[in-house]
């Protein structure tokens, strides 16, 4: 488990920060009632906030397009749903979420699953982003105000050392986030290719299926 504590989020509380936030406007209906198209577009919209996904990436995933389709039970291998979840995984997984996400959470959500993630999800981006960047600001800026209001002396440079101690280990940490972030998002570009390679043949096994008599569609 994650050094990072995972408070159990309250529906009017995830819906009090994905209002704050921007993010997305929900009632308590839809947390109760999750659906395929809800939780996947809530997932993209929480994962662009964090930056794992960017707004073009949010246009290639076409919920719209999955629905026309005669079963969507049976196109688990669809490239733009697979991107989305493979995604969603993988920052869960960077997160140290206790709870291993699978596809049906996707596919057929469960509100209490639903609702943990989304809270693990939203307690890393409140307390992992907004702390380290305002005590990094403000560490600079008294640094910066020591420096250049404050005589030069070895005394004064001994209630420097620590704070210019702090700084370079949390310019260090953000290097090591940085570098896993560029390393998952190789990962993901590296799958999204071998989607690509493969849709060809999952279109012509669907093809293939469709030929088929009723009786083995259903096995």
């Amino acid at each position: 488990m994650s050094a990072y504590e995972y408070p159990n989020f309250s529906r009017s509380d995830i819906i009090t920060v994905l209002t704050e936030a921007n993010i997305a406007s929900l009632k308590d209906a839809d947390l109760r009632n999750p659906t395929f198209d809800s939780v996947s577009d809530l997932y993209t919209r929480i994962l662009i906030y964090l930056d794992v996904l960017s707004e073009e990436d949010k246009g290639q995933v076409d919920f719209e397009a999955l629905e026309q389709l005669e079963n969507p039970d049976h196109h688990t291998t669809s490239a733009p749903v697979m991107n989305l979840y493979v995604k969603l995984k993988d920052t869960l997984e960077m997160v140290e979420c206790p709870l291993n996400i699978n596809f049906k959470d996707l596919l057929r959500p469960d509100s209490s699953r639903t609702e943990f993630f989304i809270g693990a999800l939203l307690n890393f981006g409140l307390h992992k982003y907004a702390p380290f960047e305002s005590s990094f600001v403000l560490n600079l800026l008294s640094l910066i105000l020591c420096i250049f209001f404050v005589p030069i002396r070895d005394s004064k440079m001994e209630l420097i050392r620590p704070l210019t101690e702090e700084l370079t280990l949390l310019d260090e940490q953000r290097r090591q986030w940085e570098a896993k972030i560029a390393q998952l998002n190789a990962e993901i570009a590296e799958f999204d290719e071998a989607c690509e390679r493969d849709l060809p043949f999952v279109q012509e096994l669907e093809r293939y299926r469709r030929t088929q008599p009723e009786d083995i569609r259903t096995q």
